[in-house]
């Protein structure tokens, strides 16, 4: 066992779980790509990485920068995971209704947390650290909803999933948030594979914007924003499946007590749609992978659960 030197020499190569006992019918095989095995703790950490080193190498980012994002989500726990230590001011902006113990979290991470009212929702939390950057003198702002390094660091992923899978792989399942992990593991995998690989997309189907729908509210916390993302490529995507509340909730008690992955709703979400391919007669004896992106102890007093009222209504990553 290697001994690292820092935590983000513990991103990525993240293992693959083979789920047998959820699907004990389908005679193929469907694998979690556990991505909630990052060091902070979700997929948002290869994203932060590949922007703030990008950000460094072209000078953007040096000491005495202040890095300003807008979010409620894991990026908020990759970026003062690396930034922090690496001696850079990082603020975050997000939305009162963001539970208490992630403020506190972050703020013990070393990352100055500015709330803006729950009103405003998530677009006055991007107003608010646009208008912070006039405070400093030298400002990075990731945005990672609009930075192509979003899905070019989830390449990596797609190169993980074919060398382990060593070729074979029907389809890839996954929930669609920021747009970077779909576009990045399906553009990569099409070209490892001539195109070969089904890529499936998920998203709510209380708010079915990728299928041109309108935007609702949902408790698939972490995905689902009321837009179309900048980073989403809808051209590498083969088919958008819609996942209910229930469906979710259902399909996570289920892969908690049969599996024990305590997946976040993404991946619950995922889980549900790929089960849903299995179930088709097209991919018998075919391996599916679905793509687990965090915990869902992230998700704790949100309103994910029936019994929970709804915290936010959507939660951006």
């Amino acid at each position: 066992m290697r001994i690292a030197q820092s935590m983000a020499e513990l991103i990525g190569q993240t293992p693959l779980l083979r789920l047998g006992r959820i699907a004990p019918h389908f005679d193929g095989e469907l694998l979690a790509k556990l991505e909630l095995w990052n060091p902070s703790g979700s997929e948002k950490d290869r994203v932060a990485q590949a922007m703030l080193a990008a950000a460094e190498a072209d000078g953007t980012l040096r000491p005495g920068t202040v890095i300003i994002e807008a979010t409620s989500g894991n990026i908020a726990f990759s970026l003062a995971m690396l930034a922090v230590p690496r001696g850079y001011h990082l603020v975050l902006v997000m939305p009162e209704a963001v539970p208490p113990w992630r403020v506190q979290l972050l703020r013990a991470m070393g990352a100055e947390v500015v709330m803006t009212p729950t009103s405003l929702g998530m677009a006055g939390a991007q107003a608010h650290a646009t208008a912070l950057t006039q405070s400093y003198p030298s400002v990075f702002r990731p945005e990672q909803f609009s930075n192509p390094l979003n899905p070019a660091a989830h390449e990596r992923i797609a190169h993980e999933l074919w060398e382990a899978c060593e070729g074979r792989l029907a389809a890839v399942v996954v929930g669609v948030g920021t747009g970077g992990t779909v576009t990045g593991v399906g553009r990569h995998l099409k070209a490892l594979s001539g195109g070969a690989v089904r890529v499936v997309a998920v998203e709510p189907a209380a708010s079915p914007v990728l299928t041109g729908g309108e935007a609702g509210v949902h408790r698939l916390l972490g995905m689902g924003p009321p837009f179309i993302p900048a980073t989403y490529d809808a051209t590498v995507v083969d088919e958008v499946i819609a996942i209910s509340d229930g469906s979710c909730h259902d399909t996570l008690l289920r892969l908690y007590r049969t599996e024990g992955l305590l997946s976040g709703p993404t991946g619950g979400a995922a889980i549900a749609a790929a089960l849903q391919l299995a179930a088709r007669p097209d991919f018998a004896g075919q391996r599916l992978v679905a793509i687990i992106p965090d915990s869902m102890e992230r998700y704790t007093a949100m309103g994910f659960w029936r019994d929970e009222p709804l915290l936010m209504p959507t939660v951006s990553e």
